[in-house]
């Protein structure tokens, strides 16, 4: 057994670190809290001016540009001020006035940023220049953007194999550039094309393709407008898509049920005041934003959708209508299994395994049966666990039972969590493509792109680690600080002889580096990228497939900026000398990128007019129009067996999540209003009676260490422990702080998907020689 430790990070004294606070939070979600928290942001940012100009751009119809934070879709009405405090904010964080340019770099070592916060990282601000790591004085130096790229190409050119580099991307990243990105991929040889997918939505793609023939929600915001019953898994809508919380408030006026179901009793999930429902700011009038919440322990979510099942079936026994028997006959198969599978579940497994009694799942049930209409809508409470396909499978099953597809206000609808993660995958970002994907990509580009499946994001750290991949491309994200396992995923990344980061900001990725490393600074989604044809636009995919353009408003925050599709193809020129590929031309105007698109992608017929109509176009989805590109033409539904989730031997079951004042990686400060903390991050949530268990009270410093499937341990040391709402043998605390305690191996079998939500721990008092 090995024991990887690693300490809390400690930067200044008490006096820069003021003491923490926990005040439960008891208002509503949004209104007058997020107003306030928006404004001193804005202050503190000392954007008086641009911050107040974006927020009447962004989201908004063929004239702005689309929010960089989460994927919720924009209003369909047109509706001004379709924004959120956290998109505010991350707009805010870019449109910073401060930078970060080669004189910050040359008062700075590497060994002395390594040290730094995050955020402190972070809040230096914009990067400036195109920089290179020199080993001699430890520190980034200026390069020029065509040395920059020959260094890439050149390395490309060397490698033995093109498997041996790795081309990541976060969710950010447009369409257009998505494309080139992995066009250039391929056209070198390799689909090691991995995404912060894998680490997010990958069980939900890989489930509602068995399961319907499509990787994606077949819901969109119209539905949600019209349903009677919206099951809501999994998500923290006020933090993680607060653009929710307007669905969710005028649904609940209509008179439709909403069951939220997850550990904690989010604030999103209670009650909130939408700030662009003036009369209700004025009024200080909440709307409640749930009529049933349920708190299933970590992982018990299964258990919990397969007593609902049951109790469908067991409701069809005196009430014919309880299942849709013509949908089922006519558009399903497996439907004796499951109905059998069901019924031999005893209710005594399904109490103990969700930790929810059998009145309170029949009571969500009899709300799923009397809704004519329901949509299920999850995130990532429900994908990283080990059986999280066959959760989302339980999902659909539970929707096909009452015949929930293919028809308004019904169907599956996933939450993807940051803005164009899944037009990524959508546009050719996938380590496992379609025959049918590549051989289109080879008629129209001219190129013959390897068959054979990439690797992910944690085979792509495995391989990295043991010298395989010796090339790391990141388009965007902050790669050593998402992925798990920290220690390790550092380890990798500096086994590699070059890695490049194409990014905004100064962030830890850039500190973990090659033996050579480019920091390659590209423009915002707010600024204007002008190319050779003029002002470009951007497209990106929303959460329920609606596409549209992206318009910067902002000029650039240096003038040695590029834009993404530009530094993609100076690589690929790099790498490619004698490449077919008019990769210089595709960039003078991105209309051409698209009119290739047009001819590669499913859906993306026509795209350039299409794109720009009003509010853009939706995707089409087979499955929505109840055709099933299944094996069996069919609604597919699955029997998985239940997973034991309970905690066994004094364990308990940590799901790591974000704080409020964070988006993914980018940290805005310590605070956490919505869950009461104050100026703490290194922290753990759990139940009262498991602190009493242990000897703890409020604040009290615990470590905490994690045992891996393979026997391995981690540890963190000098947690804060903070009593919750999450029940027995349940904890929770932030991510990326915590990613430590999730091995690289463990992910699940499944979808390989890291089990950020499902970590073994033990907790103890600081200092104690005993693990309780």
């Amino acid at each position: 057994m090995t024991d990887q430790d690693t300490s809390k990070q400690s930067t200044g004294d008490a006096e820069a670190h003021p003491s923490p606070e926990y005040h439960p939070y008891h208002h509503p979600a949004a209104g007058w809290g997020a107003a306030r928290s928006v404004s001193q942001f804005l202050l503190r940012e000392r954007e008086f001016v641009e911050g107040p100009r974006a927020i009447q751009k962004m989201n908004h119809e063929g004239e702005g540009f689309d929010c960089p934070g989460c994927a919720w879709p924009d209003d369909l009405k047109g509706l001004r001020l379709d924004i959120c405090e956290n998109g505010i904010k991350h707009v805010t964080w870019e449109m910073t006035h401060k930078r970060v340019g080669p004189a910050f770099f040359a008062a700075h070592t590497v060994s002395e940023l390594s040290t730094w916060s995050d955020a402190e990282l972070e809040d230096q601000g914009r990067l400036t220049h195109p920089m290179t790591y020199e080993a001699t004085s430890d520190t980034y130096v200026p390069i020029s953007w065509q040395d920059a790229f020959a260094l890439v190409g050149q390395r490309l050119r060397e490698l033995d194999d093109p498997n041996q580099a790795a081309y990541y991307t976060s969710g950010r990243l447009g369409n257009e550039a998505t494309f080139l990105y992995q066009l250039m991929a391929r056209e070198l040889g390799t689909n090691n094309l991995p995404d912060c997918s894998n680490m997010c939505h990958e069980a939900s793609g890989r489930a509602l393709q068995a399961a319907l023939g499509t990787g994606k929600g077949t819901a969109d915001l119209k539905d949600w407008e019209v349903t009677d019953a919206l099951f809501i898994l999994g998500v923290n809508a006020a933090s993680n898509a607060p653009r929710m919380l307007t669905a969710l408030t005028e649904a609940h006026k209509r008179g439709a049920q909403i069951v939220h179901i997850n550990p904690i009793v989010e604030a999103g999930a209670r009650r909130a005041i939408i700030p662009h429902d003036f009369v209700d700011m004025a009024l200080f009038r909440a709307t409640r934003t749930s009529t049933l919440n349920l708190q299933p322990r970590i992982g018990g979510d299964m258990a919990l959708l397969r007593g609902m099942a049951k109790a469908v079936f067991a409701e069809a026994e005196t009430d014919p209508k309880a299942l849709d028997r013509e949908f089922i006959e006519r558009h399903t198969a497996g439907f004796e299994a499951y109905q059998a599978l069901c019924e031999s579940t005893p209710w005594e497994e399904i109490e103990r395994q969700s930790g929810i009694s059998r009145a309170k799942i029949q009571k969500a049930a009899r709300v799923y049966c009397e809704a004519d209409r329901s949509i299920f809508s999850w995130c990532l409470g429900i994908t990283q666990h080990e059986h999280g396909v066959d959760t989302v499978r339980e999902i659909v099953n539970l929707l096909l039972l009452r015949g929930n597809l293919g028809r308004e206000g019904a169907g599956p609808s996933p939450v993807r969590g940051h803005s164009n993660v899944q037009g990524n995958r959508t546009c050719g970002i996938d380590h496992r493509p379609s025959p049918d994907f590549l051989a289109r990509l080879a008629a129209v580009c001219g190129i013959d792109p390897p068959q054979e499946h990439g690797l992910d994001t944690v085979r792509a750290i495995e391989a990295m680690h043991r010298g395989q991949v010796k090339v790391f491309v990141g388009m965007g994200g902050n790669f050593a600080l998402a992925a798990p396992d920290t220690p390790y995923t550092a380890e990798a990344l500096r086994q590699c002889d070059l890695t490049v980061h194409v990014s905004t900001k100064l962030n830890r990725s850039h500190l973990v580096h090659g033996r050579q490393a480019l920091i390659l600074p590209c423009l915002g989604r707010t600024e204007k990228d002008v190319q050779r044809a003029g002002l470009q636009s951007t497209s990106v995919e929303d959460s329920m497939s609606m596409v549209h353009l992206s318009v910067g408003m902002k000029r650039p925050a240096s003038p040695h900026l590029l834009s993404e599709p530009a530094i993609i193809a100076g690589m690929a020129r790099a790498a490619l000398p004698d490449s077919t590929t008019p990769w210089e031309w595709y960039v003078e105007d991105y209309d051409r990128i698209r009119d290739t698109m047009a001819k590669v992608l499913d859906g993306f017929e026509d795209f350039n007019r299409r794109v720009r109509l009003p509010l853009g176009f939706r995707i089409r989805q087979p499955a929505r129009e109840l055709v099933f590109l299944t094996p069996s033409q069919r609604a597919e539904f699955s029997t998985a067996e239940l997973t034991d989730v309970v905690p066994v031997n004094g364990t308990l079951k940590l799901g790591t999540m974000r704080s409020h004042d964070q988006w993914n990686t980018s940290i805005y400060s310590d605070n956490d209003r919505y869950r009461g903390i104050k100026n703490l991050r290194t922290l753990i949530f759990m139940n009262a009676d498991d602190m009493r268990e242990r000897g703890l009270k409020l604040f009290d410093e615990v470590d905490i260490t994690s045992t891996a499937k393979d026997g391995t341990t981690r540890s963190v040391y000098g947690y804060k422990a903070v009593p919750y709402g999450i029940p027995r043998g349940c904890a929770a605390g932030y991510m990326p702080e915590m990613n430590v305690l999730c091995a690289i191996g463990d992910y699940s079998t499944q979808s390989d998907q890291p089990l950020m939500k499902n970590v073994t721990i033990m907790v103890r008092p600081s200092g104690s020689a005993s693990t309780i």
